[in-house]
């Protein structure tokens, strides 16, 4: 135990002595023969506990002690009173907010045990008052970061926010706009890439629950044991390693939203569980008996067709009721070309931010280029795709170069426009018998564009471009 300060009070010399000898050699001893002379001593010095006899001139022990509350709040008070001192005693109880009273006389050893667990306690208290402290300056700094996450998240979906004047997306707003203030289950289908996570985000932080918890989860990126721990959580003893209890993600999000990306991938077990919560709001942690009550918003998505899922008994008839109450398909990005441009600029912004990249644009050529790509990869691909235009940039414009995709061309399945140019490009080429130069101005355009053109179509011309002719 540390070496504490004590302050021994008593207009007494020979009880003063008694004391002293009893404490000195364990603790710094300060003694005191009025009140006014303990309370000067309080004030200059860091004093753990004060032993006070009852019965002084000027000031009594209850008189010092509720007055060295002001002084030395935490420092613990212990009176000495005598058998007859009824009275005082009470008055110390309750004003003095005394540890302990001691009557007269008094047995050495057993004061110094009752001294010995004041003090514990006196080390009790002032570790939870520092406790309490780191806390309200835990609690602050959370507050803060909460707020300053809070501005960044905004600005995040100020960034990301839905960018579509095609009336393909136009469709996908307006059966947003049906839903979005209520705590309707919602399944997002499409193609991979094509925005399901930032159309699950901005249906939560434009609904009831922005308040509360948005939490994610992709059903297909783990095992089946783990993914039934991060979404029910566990009771201590489940498992190897479950040491402790464990909150899962419905819990966590109680309030708020859950989005299951990828729902397909869940296994029949756990879609069960998930069922339950859908039905009746509750579930059981792994490992645990007790049920346990949650609300939740459920936003699910998926990439498969779910009617040929459960055709082929892996996906629940039952479940897919529940989690398809109102489904918004997003169209891939090859049938909303309209949006690429208002894309771009989203994306330009979003990277030149980013990577600390001076503003940049493409030029209507590279626009032009990628209004003729399909996009596999959908607006995921475009965002690699102009982050990376950005990270080779060093100019105010951004040209056609080697980031660009390359697509290729199917007579088959190919446009009559693309048709049309194709047949446009050879008529040219066997005009101006095979100069490049003036194939490009003819087509309007430069001739690294009429390049990328040739071998989308698959012309064979026996150049490069920049060479010259």
């Amino acid at each position: 135990m540390k070496r504490h300060s004590l302050l021994l009070v008593d207009d007494e010399k020979d009880i003063l002595k008694t004391l002293t000898l009893t404490f000195e050699e364990d603790y710094e001893v300060f003694t005191a023969r009025s009140g006014l002379e303990a309370l000067d001593i309080l004030e200059k010095n860091s004093i753990a506990l004060i032993i006070s006899d009852q019965r002084m001139p000027e000031m009594t022990g209850v008189e010092l002690l509720q007055k060295s509350i002001t002084v030395s709040p935490y420092t613990v008070r212990i009176i000495l009173t005598g058998y007859t001192d009824t009275s005082a005693l009470i008055q110390a109880i309750n004003k003095g907010h005394i540890y302990q009273y001691i009557t007269k006389p008094w047995d050495r050893q057993e004061l110094r045990i009752i001294v010995r667990r004041a003090l514990e306690s006196y080390e009790l208290g002032i570790e939870n008052q520092r406790l309490v402290k780191e806390l309200q300056v835990a609690n602050d700094r959370l507050l803060d970061e909460n707020k300053l996450i809070r501005k960044e998240l905004d600005k995040d979906l100020e960034t990301n926010k839905i960018v579509g004047q095609s009336p393909a997306m136009q469709r996908v707003l307006e059966r947003m706009a049906k839903i979005i203030d209520t705590s309707a289950a919602v399944l997002l289908t499409g193609e991979t890439g094509t925005g399901k996570t930032l159309l699950a985000r901005h249906i939560h932080y434009n609904g009831p629950r922005r308040d509360k918890l948005f939490v994610e989860q992709n059903c297909g990126a783990l095992p089946e044991t783990l993914l039934e721990s991060e979404l029910f959580g566990y009771k201590r003893g489940a498992f190897t390693g479950a040491v402790k209890d464990q909150k899962g993600l419905f819990e966590a999000a109680d309030g708020g939203t859950v989005f299951l990306d990828e729902i397909s991938e869940m296994s029949s077990l756990l879609q069960v569980k998930l069922l339950q919560i859908l039905q009746e709001g509750k579930f059981r942690r792994l490992g645990d008996t007790v049920y346990r009550q949650v609300d939740v918003r459920i936003i699910s998505a998926t990439n498969k067709n779910l009617d040929v899922e459960i055709q082929s008994n892996r996906f629940r008839s039952d479940l897919y009721y529940r989690v398809n109450v109102f489904p918004i398909h997003i169209p891939p990005l090859r049938e909303r070309l309209e949006d690429i441009p208002l894309l771009v600029e989203r994306c330009l912004n979003k990277f030149c931010k980013k990577l600390l990249r001076p503003a940049t644009r493409l030029s209507q050529e590279v626009i032009n280029e990628l209004c003729r790509y399909n996009f596999p990869g959908n607006v995921r691909e475009l965002e690699n795709l102009i982050e990376r235009a950005v990270l080779l940039n060093s100019n105010a414009q951004i040209e056609i170069g080697d980031w660009l995709p390359q697509p290729t061309f199917n007579p088959v399945v190919g446009t009559r426009m693309e048709q049309i140019e194709r047949a446009e490009i050879i008529r040219l080429f066997e005009f101006h018998n095979g100069k490049h130069s003036l194939v490009a101005r003819d087509m309007g355009m430069s001739r690294t564009t009429l390049w990328r053109r040739l071998k989308y179509y698959g012309i064979q011309s026996g150049e490069e471009p920049g060479v010259s002719e």
